[in-house]
Parts: structure tokens; sequence; C-alpha cells
């Protein structure tokens, strides 16, 4: 049997094609059957989680750039120069000192890596922070009955409550407030200094219109509420979610990792310098040729 879909957006349809989209009895709320069924469907209520980036790739990563490259050249060829020259018969002349230059160069290497990787770290840090936002418990209705279960178990349809101080657990279309008023703050999603007031009364304005602050009968995942008591059904969880979306967005961000202008012209300079090095190592290899096949100097 195909799945029902709404005429309209899920904040400007009336109660009762909500309640039968979603085949939901608003006194009895969903029974087993329908939350396995729907559990198939739609999965858990949960943020995608990503393996963690090995510290070993986060350090090569550091090291993959041609201005990194050509100073790690540099580097070992200072090191190889200094070696040789340690052994022959200048050694007790430079000592250590003809291999500071090449460790001053690794040394500044190693802090450009360290620093990268406490950068990258952050950033898989942030959307670590995404999923802590989410509630662990909720209140919902059930085989007629009010219970207390984990949030990932929340599928849509289900009817769920709120009060003050609950985070809510999958967004959700309010349908009754049991108080006076109901206000909702949804700073961390839409960046509002104060919180919002929330009502059953779908909004007025156009559909085309609905961004997320115009949503005025939606809570949204992880928003926290600050007063008053409501129900509603639960129209998205999980990655559906906007809270899912914010991080759908940032994993895109990441995985296209766009060049910044600088970013590029640094690339190119890396490139120009590259050729321009080995151009002039060939033109002091030609140049030097013959004496490549001088005979050992002699004392007459």
């Amino acid at each position: 049997m195909p799945a029902k879909k709404l005429s309209r957006s899920v904040s400007q349809v009336s109660e009762s094609e909500l309640y039968d989209v979603f085949e939901v009895d608003p006194t009895k709320g969903l029974s087993d059957s329908q939350v396995l069924q729907k559990r198939e469907e739609h999965g858990w209520n949960e943020l995608d989680k990503e393996d963690p980036t090995p510290l070993w790739k986060l350090v090569l990563e550091q090291f993959d750039d041609t201005l990194v490259k050509i100073l790690l050249a540099a580097a070992a060829v200072s090191f190889a120069l200094a070696y040789f020259d340690d052994a022959g018969e200048h050694a007790d002349e430079e000592g250590i000192l003809a291999y500071i230059e090449p460790i001053v160069i690794l040394v500044i290497l190693i802090l450009n890596a360290m620093v990268g990787v406490w950068q990258e770290a952050n950033a898989e840090a942030a959307l670590d922070a995404l999923k802590e936002l989410q509630s662990e418990t909720a209140r919902v209705l059930r085989n007629g009955k009010m219970a207390t279960i984990n949030s990932r178990e929340i599928v849509p349809g289900d009817i769920i409550e709120v009060k003050v101080g609950d985070r809510v657990p999958a967004d959700t279309r309010v349908m009754q407030l049991k108080t006076t008023s109901l206000r909702i703050d949804q700073s961390q999603l839409t960046g509002e200094s104060q919180s919002v007031a929330k009502y059953p009364e779908a909004p007025t304005c156009n559909e085309d219109e609905l961004v997320v602050q115009a949503k005025t009968n939606i809570m949204f995942a992880t928003t926290t509420v600050v007063g008053g008591i409501a129900r509603g059904v639960v129209t998205d969880i999980g990655m559906k979610t906007e809270i899912g979306k914010i991080q759908l967005a940032v994993q895109g961000a990441a995985e296209e990792e766009e060049v910044t202008p600088l970013k590029k012209k640094l690339d190119e300079f890396g490139d120009l310098l590259s050729q321009v090095i080995g151009v002039i190592c060939i033109l002091v290899w030609a140049i030097n040729y013959n004496h490549f096949f001088d005979p050992p100097w002699e004392c007459v």
C-alpha cells in the first residue's frame, strides 16, 4: 500500500488531514504494529554518525601541499649535505651546527601539521556537538497510554507531549496547548535571541514563504521548551529534521572543501616555485657537468 502524501506543507494542512496521512488516532496514538511498520520505513530517530578520521590520515593530509613538499625536499637535501660534510674533512669545524638548517625546517613543518590537525579535529567535534543536542527521552502516547521512551525510538506519526525544560525530540506539529501559551528557545537553530511563541493554528503566509522562523506551529528537534505544555504530532525524524539538514550541509561543505582564492594563489605559487627550482637544478648540473670528471687534484 503506497504511503499517503500531504497536499501541502505539514505546517499548513488541517489537523484531520495530518492525522489521516500519519494514520494515527489522536486519542490513542500509534499501536505497536504501526510503530514497527514506520520504523522499517523511516529508521531510527538519530543523526548519522560518521567514523572519526584516523590521526595518521589527518597528519598525512597536512603534508599534501606543494610548498610543504618543497620544504620537505629542501630539508632532506640539507640534511644529506650536512651528513656528508660531517663525515668529511670539515667534521670538526661544522659539527652539530651543520644540522641546524634541516632541523629548523622540520620543526616548522611539524608545528604547521599540529595546527592543521587541531583545526580538523575541531571541525569533527562541531558535528559531534550536534548529536549531543538531541534529547535522550520523550513522552509518547501509544496504545492509548502515555509512556516515557528513548527518543531514538520515535517514529513519524507519534503523538508526544513536551513541557518546560524538555528538549523537543523530533520536528513536531503543535496540535494542542495544555497551557495558555507555549514558548520555545530555538536560538541554536535560527539564531533568534529570544524565545518564540508556538500556536496550533497554521501560519497565514504562502507556502513559498515558509522559512524556519515562519513555521509558528512547528517545534523543531533539539530546541528547548521554556514555557508551557503542549502535544503534537511528530512529522520528521533523524536526518530529515531541520537540525539533520544542517548536519548534511556541514558534511557536504567539508567534503567539497572549496578552495579559497588565497589557497589557489599559494598552490599556483608552489607549482611555479617547483618549476623554477627544477630549472635551476638542471642549469647548475649542466654548468658543472665537465667538472664531474676532473681528475683528483694532486700537489706538484
